[in-house]
């Protein structure tokens, strides 16, 4: 029986320790403020008639309680810790209808057959692999409760994060950023010295496991770090445990030979950006004289059977830092692609912006690059370590690092390079006329000058760690698909280019002794293009005040207090946005309309907030304070309707949506 990582409890449990909330609470999720326009958002992205029938799921936090919306059911879960110290521990406290990600098998729809087959069983045709389209009742979520809860520990998390069906989310064939195990399943392999060769694995294994097995393989010392659940090893009371100022993963021992004392020299991560696992499995088994330098890899070394799961969303920005540190994206603060810095009023696209992106980075975290300096030395010359990112997302602390302009290396012979492998790129994607291939192709043979000039330059050691993203996979999984012919050609070649690096380290003499890992940053599942789904843009369609960074939802609201005064006369109104700034106030809201009226909507009286964010109101003594109700409405924020004594007035949602109350 194989036993899941210790550092989780994946089962609810009948523990009563304390529930334990985001770390870092400073307006994700929902507050009191923001009961009736979350429910709203909830009840609108479930039931709208074109978003309704393509979103799975809606997530949120409030009340100490992790939440999970959808059709089929709802659940809201508990975070505690686990009693024997080693992680956390999540129990379900109320459930109505099914439990909608009851099913975490990691093991499910693992190859293409079973993909075709739960195709099926979705109801549709279930014979071509791009076009596989599977419904939530036959997918599942490894690791949910964990994915879930670690987004909302960033105070740049959203108040709801929509989870699309598997094949309802962009315009493209081929996608990726969901809960579910085809978008987050990634390949990974490890093979090198210590690590036991051609063996496949059936373990449980996650994308911040690989940073903590890195460092281990490499010697890095046990510190005083953080665990997933925030806290340092002398907080937890034990000795130093872990290898990386914030791991939340663990280090995966299925992949070490026992009987090896060897230990590489050297790192390289070889990415191939967003590559399925199981059309990476189908060209293993089905196309054995295809893609020689990635099975040669594989064939000296480990190969997990299930695949990686991802950072939820399981996408590039955060997938990629998840990786590079050990961390899941809530604890180091890229929690998507694009995301609202709540305190700043001000939207960031890292991966729009894509050069320059290591300050998003958040503080509680170490980059693989900065703890390769902290155990053998930042780089001097021919001393310390050298590490480099190539094409990476994850940067920060790196060398060299394409993306942040920090490029090492003679020019004319990285041109030269580049110019000798030109030929590498297929003739495919002008003949298709995908440009956007095609520049992905270029931009990978400039990735792949950059590698052999950085191990053959005497002007420095060779990188003692190599972060490198291959894009070509990714890009045309997108625009073909990822089981199509188009995704095995942009394969094919980059096996080719993986074969130059392989040849320049052989004849550098570094190969024996350089500890390799193919991976990716997410998984990538067959899309309904003809649907355009877009759920969130349900949320504004109806009306309300949200900032929409898909798959993200961050609601513009009000924070409303009431004060009646004793005689019973008057009452104070404060009108204040909900989300604080960066003095940590909430700045008042001058103009905010104020109407009382009674239940049957009779006007008692009107008023408007001054540049305080107040204003007052009679209060009529004929009328029961009962009877009296208050709704405050700003053009700029979504509208408040509230008893006297400051109560949201909203509607049930259990009620609207499972007809129980």
């Amino acid at each position: 029986m194989t036993v899941e990582p210790r550092t989780t409890n994946y089962e609810p449990q009948t523990t009563n320790s304390p529930a334990v909330g985001p770390e870092r609470l400073q307006g994700q999720g929902l507050d009191p403020h923001q009961y009736e326009s979350g429910d709203r958002a909830i009840h609108t992205l479930l039931t709208d008639a074109t978003v309704g029938p393509q979103t799975d799921l809606v997530i949120t936090y409030r009340d100490d309680a992790y939440e999970v919306w959808a059709k089929r059911g709802m659940i809201r879960f508990e975070r505690t810790y686990a009693e024997d110290g080693s992680g956390y521990e999540y129990r379900i406290i109320e459930q109505i209808g099914d439990n909608p990600v009851a099913n975490q098998d990691r093991r499910a729809l693992a190859t293409i057959d079973e993909e075709l087959a739960a195709s099926k069983a979705s109801g549709f045709p279930g014979i071509e692999a791009n076009t596989a389209y599977i419904e939530p009742e036959h997918n599942t979520y490894p690791f949910a409760y964990e994915r879930i809860a670690q987004l909302f520990d960033s105070p740049n998390a959203p108040d709801l994060v929509v989870n699309p069906k598997a094949y309802a989310f962009g315009r493209k064939p081929g996608q990726h950023g969901a809960l579910d195990v085809v978008h987050a399943r990634s390949p990974l392999v490890f093979s090198g010295p210590g690590i036991k060769q051609g063996a496949l694995i059936d373990a449980p294994s996650r994308q911040i496991d690989i940073a903590p097995t890195i460092a281990h393989l490499s010697g890095f010392p046990l510190i005083d770090g953080k665990d997933v659940t925030g806290r340092t090893s002398s907080e937890r009371g034990v000795a130093p445990d872990v290898y990386l100022k914030r791991q939340d993963g663990h280090v995966l021992d299925e992949i070490i030979d026992p009987g090896s004392d060897a230990r590489p020299e050297r790192v390289y991560i070889l990415l191939l950006d967003g590559q399925s696992n199981t059309e990476l499995k189908f060209r293993l088994a089905n196309d054995p004289d295809a893609i020689p330098n990635l099975r040669r890899l594989i064939r000296n070394g480990s190969m997990f059977d299930y695949g990686s799961l991802t950072n939820f969303p399981s996408i590039t920005w955060p997938s990629h830092n998840a990786i590079g540190t050990g961390a899941w994206g809530g604890h180091h603060d890229i929690v998507n692609p694009t995301y609202y810095l709540r305190e700043k009023r001000e939207v960031v696209t890292p991966q729009g912006q894509q050069f320059n992106t290591a300050k998003f980075l958040g503080d509680g975290v170490e980059t693989l690059y900065e703890a390769f300096h902290r155990v053998f030395g930042p780089w001097q010359g021919q001393h310390g370590a050298f590490t480099a990112s190539i094409h990476e997302p994850c940067t920060r602390g790196a060398d060299h690092a394409t993306l942040e302009r920090l490029v090492i290396g003679d020019r004319d012979r990285l041109k030269e390079l580049t110019a000798r492998h030109a030929g590498d790129t297929s003739p495919k994607w002008l003949e298709d006329d995908q440009k956007g291939a095609q520049g992905e192709s270029i931009v990978d043979g400039r990735g792949v000058a950059q590698a052999i000039v950085l191990y053959t330059d005497e002007g420095h050691p060779p990188p003692k760690f190599m972060f490198h993203e291959f894009t070509l996979t990714d890009g045309v999984g997108h625009d073909y698909g990822p089981h199509s012919d188009g995704q095995r050609v942009s394969l094919d070649e980059t096996d080719i280019r993986v074969g130059h690096i392989l040849a320049a380290l052989e004849a550098a003499g570094l190969y024996d002794d350089t500890l390799f890992i193919i991976t990716t940053d997410h998984g990538m599942a067959p899309v309904d293009a003809s649907l355009k789904a877009n759920q969130v843009r349900a949320v504004t369609d109806a009306g309300m005040k949200a900032i929409i960074p898909d798959p993200l939802v961050y609601l513009i609201d009000m924070a409303v207090e009431i004060t009646r005064h004793e005689d019973g006369r008057t009452a104070m109104i404060e009108v204040l946005a909900n989300d604080a700034d960066e003095s940590g106030e909430r700045p008042p809201l001058e103009g905010a309309e104020i109407t009382l009226s009674t239940h049957n909507a009779k006007v008692l009286a009107r008023a408007k907030t001054d540049n305080g964010g107040t204003c007052g109101l009679p209060l009529p003594l004929d009328v029961a304070a009962t009877e009296m109700f208050i709704t405050v409405h700003h053009d700029d924020y979504n509208p408040r309707h509230l008893r006297l004594d400051g109560t949201s007035v909203r509607e049930d949602i259990r009620a609207l949506l499972y007809g129980t109350r």
